[in-house]
């Protein structure tokens, strides 16, 4: 066994942690030296660690300078919506086909999520909330029962995270507002409303990521049911 991987696991861990709780934000510039001192180790496992975290496009590699946090970027925030809108539609119809019983476990599962999110919207606990919102919504894919379809959507975990903490951008105020239509997604799925879970499904998403949707096309948007109403 490498003497090393310890070590290179607790940077990887470490500096993963740092990005997806917000710490360490999109553009922010990383010294394998500065990661090493910090931790105690020796730069060797903070570069094996920077290897990985690259691997995964939360850092970029930058030739004798240490590593740069990549963003989300405009484009990637629209197609990890997408997926994440199809996912989850695709899984309230498929709840919907399985009977009232699965709608109702989801309905005790939801419950303890969003007495959660209201914990941790009250202690101002942004990076936790980010977690708890991620967990929310994968709930409703895992509870539909296609373990393919969750596993995409798991994938989609870090992302999603980074975009909540992105999107919330420090207003702890804003949390009651997003705990609220999380409440009215998991009515409309015990309900087995599909019609209105896509439409407010999709409203949800393009609120609470218009800072990086904000330049999209109509169409973009018509696909997520805005102006559904008229």
């Amino acid at each position: 066994m490498n003497s090393s991987a310890p070590a290179a696991q607790r940077a990887y861990d470490q500096v993963r942690q740092e990005i997806l709780d917000g710490v360490l934000g999109g553009g922010s510039l990383l010294s394998e030296v500065e990661v090493a001192t910090r931790l105690g180790v020796s730069r060797t496992p903070v570069h094996e660690a920077f290897r990985k975290l690259e691997a995964e496009d939360l850092l970029e590699l930058a030739p004798r300078r240490g590593a740069v946090v990549v963003p989300i970027r405009t484009g990637e925030a629209a197609d990890v919506l997408e997926i994440r809108h199809a996912l989850e539609v695709s899984a309230v119809r498929r709840m919907t086909r399985a009977g009232a019983e699965v709608r109702e476990g989801f309905a005790a599962l939801a419950a303890g999520l969003l007495a959660d999110q209201d914990r941790l919207a009250a202690a101002g606990d942004l990076a936790g909330f980010a977690a708890a919102d991620a967990a929310f919504h994968r709930a409703i894919v895992t509870t539909s029962g296609n373990p393919i379809a969750d596993r995409c959507y798991a994938g989609l975990a870090d992302r999603q995270r980074r975009m909540t903490l992105g999107a919330v951008g420090g207003r702890v105020e804003h949390l009651a507002v997003l705990i609220g239509e999380h409440r009215r997604l998991a009515e409309l799925v015990v309900a087995a409303d599909v019609t209105q879970f896509e439409i407010v499904l999709g409203r949800h998403l393009l609120t609470t990521h218009q800072v990086v949707l904000g330049g999209l096309d109509r169409s973009f948007l018509a696909a997520f049911g805005d102006g559904a109403d008229g």
